[in-house]
């Protein structure tokens, strides 16, 4: 996102860009804030219509009522009089669990639930919020957000590099932009997987018609490439226990590419692992499965290990951490339920 720094749009007041998508080549006439619905996360179609009505929607730079149809290759930006609130950046007193720290950098376990850098709908409590109180004149990476050099999404846990230095944060981008950092995830997958270990590979990009979604692309034509290693660390018959190690660093990349071979992450709502997806019709057995999403309210995701060369010494360090409470109890119900399984079979 850029702020506007010029009178482009014929206005008197400068004006921010808070988003900005274009429409894709196959983009049938939409309204305009149906379109805005499928972009922008948390929006509702009132908060859009309003933003509508203020004129602060604009379709190739005029500005546009609600029922304004978007064509393919539109370009569609949301501008208002005041900075998006991730640049009013504030300090908030959030405890972090610092796995080690020196003069250049730190390596925190982030728990689950805490979002990375604000953005719309979660302007406090983030990472960024707590880092920026703890840890003075952090470095800002290209979309301005301090010290970050990677980002894990809201509910996954585990281990992220903070670079406290400009140095730093260019050695350590440039290790995870040429695939020489190390990072190893832990995931419980429904379905029980064939092989003992394998890759999956395919383009990941936004999904055509829910934007809040990624998807594989296996022709190559859209997304970016990605690749994920995956190994088979134990099962339980109905859902699968694995690592998951990454060659790069796509949004959501194991969510999608776990889906992708059809076996999406245990307790996925975004991805649909929410739901029932492998089992009996039994109502125990439901009744079982729902005890675990409770036990485990999120997707069953941490990001364990984490290795990379140090910018300053060039040793290689690597970092691992426990995979958290409540994805452990959820393991544990299904060890036993397997092993109840073991029993009633023989």
């Amino acid at each position: 996102m850029t702020q506007e720094t010029q009178d482009d749009f014929n206005q008197d007041d400068e004006l921010y860009e808070h988003y900005s998508f274009k429409a894709g080549k196959g983009q049938e006439p939409l309204r305009v804030d149906k379109f805005l619905m499928n972009f922008i996360e948390n929006a509702t179609r009132n908060k859009i219509q309003q933003a509508a009505k203020a004129g602060n929607i604009y379709v190739n730079g005029t500005a546009v009522k609600s029922n304004h149809k978007v064509k393919a290759n539109d370009e569609v930006k949301v501008l208002f009089e005041h900075p998006p609130h991730e640049y009013l950046l504030t300090p908030e007193n959030i405890p972090l669990d610092i796995v080690y720290e020196d003069d250049t950098l730190l390596v925190v376990n982030k728990p689950a639930g805490m979002v990375v850098h604000p953005g719309h709908g979660n302007y406090s409590g983030t990472l960024i919020n707590a880092l920026i109180y703890h840890f003075e004149n952090l470095p800002m990476n290209s979309n301005e957000r301090p010290g970050l050099v990677h980002r894990i999404d809201k509910d996954t846990s585990g281990l992220l590099v903070v670079a406290k230095t400009e140095e730093a944060l260019a050695h350590l981008s440039k290790q995870f932009f040429n695939k020489t950092s190390e990072r190893e995830y832990v995931a419980l997958v429904w379905g029980n997987i064939e092989e003992e270990e394998g890759t999956v590979e395919g383009h990941i990009g936004r999904h055509p018609k829910n934007r809040l979604q990624m998807t594989v692309f296996p022709d190559g034509e859209q997304g970016k490439d990605a690749i994920t290693h995956f190994k088979v660390l134990e099962r339980f018959g109905y859902v699968t226990l694995v690592s998951c190690k990454l060659e790069t660093g796509r949004t959501h990349q194991i969510r999608a590419h776990m889906k992708y071979i059809g076996h999406t992450l245990f307790n996925d709502e975004r991805y649909g692992g929410d739901k029932i997806l492998k089992g009996t019709t039994f109502t125990k057995y439901k009744q079982f499965v729902e005890n675990c999403f409770k036990v485990l309210p999120r997707q069953a995701l941490h990001a364990k290990t984490l290795g990379f060369e140090h910018p300053v010494t060039g040793k290689f360090l690597s970092f691992n951490t426990d995979i958290p409470e409540d994805m452990e109890q959820c393991l544990e119900k299904w060890r036993n339920y397997a092993k109840h399984q073991e029993l009633s079979e023989e």
